[in-house]
């Protein structure tokens, strides 16, 4: 028996009969934990929400919630609630309505409405604007009564589907604290989509990235950063540099097309002998600055054709050789770098990673 609380398996969904908006994916999900379904736009992670709602069915396999089967289950069967990125409030009702609005659908006693309602509201920071209607709010404060009304009837699952889409940076980061300190206090299984690198990487447990409808990796998030599975996840996630290269197990040497012999690392993966991607994060590759070459496992000569100033970093973007490469460096110390200069650049084997090239 899995130990998974929510359980996709084997789920696909077609609506055409031909093409899989979402092809034969398997996730475990454990009680408590937040987890964000990453990809582009039409990768199938909407898709996948959706159907964990009821609001469309799989065409095959199945959905669990501890131990329950839901696959065919109505929508309002389900103890799941869902907030999405166009808030969905009724405009005609206070905020405390909104927010009491299922609590009413399910039946809950009058006597109880009220205290939930209140500590809902406490919960996102509302209290004091009950009475308010959502044309009297910002943005960030229609988002956290969208997400009081989620959470108040207590739900197995929250479902978020893209929820910060709407608001400018500075509240979007706002609302990731929030959506953070709400999931610690609460302690609910929280399963989030977006499209936004940054939202996935700092607020999730772990984070299963969609292409084309298919799940190319699940892994908490460092791991997806650091040790991608997929050539996809590596160039998704992050800046990257990935050379082509062949590694010769017998002889221990590995040898990148364009740059030539590299010291190779003592462990590297089962990855054998063969073509590899080599990925090699740009904060990884560092300006050899009067250190000895026998340090890295390979030193370059990047000759500069661009930057961009991040303030407190500069991304380098040059060749070595014919070799495409971006360096991140210190905005204070290279900031003033200019087009045609020539940086020695090296990284170590550590800073490499494999994956085999089919």
């Amino acid at each position: 028996m899995s130990a998974a609380y929510l359980l996709l398996r084997n789920v696909v969904k077609s609506y055409d009969g031909r093409v899989n908006a979402v092809d034969d994916i398997d996730i475990e999900i454990r009680r408590g934990e937040f987890i964000t379904l990453l990809g582009p736009s039409g990768s199938g992670k909407t898709t996948t929400l959706m159907m964990v709602a009821g609001f469309e069915n799989p065409t095959s396999g199945t959905i669990e919630l501890d131990g329950k089967n839901l696959t065919r289950q109505k929508p309002y069967h389900r103890n799941i609630g869902v907030v999405f990125q166009n808030y969905a409030l009724f405009p005609h009702m206070t905020v405390a309505r909104n927010v009491a609005f299922p609590l009413k659908m399910r039946g809950t006693p009058k006597q109880d409405v009220a205290r939930r309602v209140a500590e809902a509201l406490d919960l996102v920071g509302l209290g004091k604007f009950a009475e308010r209607y959502p044309r009297e709010l910002s943005g960030g404060q229609q988002q956290r009564v969208a997400l009081a009304r989620g959470l108040v009837f207590r739900p197995d699952v929250l479902l978020l589907d893209e929820p910060l889409g709407a608001l400018d940076k500075n509240l979007r980061e706002q609302m990731q604290v929030e959506l953070k300190r709400i999931h610690r206090e609460v302690g609910i299984t929280m399963v989030y989509v977006t499209h936004d690198q940054t939202e996935a990487m700092t607020m999730s447990d772990r984070v299963a990235v969609f292409n084309s409808g298919k799940l190319e990796q699940v892994a908490p998030p460092l791991e997806v950063y650091h040790r991608p599975a997929t050539r996809f996840v590596g160039e998704f996630i992050g800046d990257s540099n990935f050379l082509e290269g062949r590694l010769d197990a017998g002889t221990g040497s590995l040898v990148l097309e364009g740059l030539g012999e590299a010291c190779m690392p003592a462990a590297r993966g089962a990855v054998g002998s063969g073509g590899v991607h080599v990925l090699i994060r740009p904060e990884r590759l560092r300006p050899i600055d009067g250190q000895p070459a026998e340090k890295f496992a390979k030193v370059v000569e990047l000759v500069v054709e661009g930057s961009v100033n991040y303030g407190d970093s500069v991304l380098l973007i040059g060749k070595a050789g014919n070799v495409p490469l971006r360096v991140r460096v210190s905005g204070a110390q290279y900031g003033a770098v200019q087009e045609g200069t020539t940086l020695p650049v090296g990284w170590t084997a550590d800073d490499m990673h494999f994956l085999p090239r089919a």
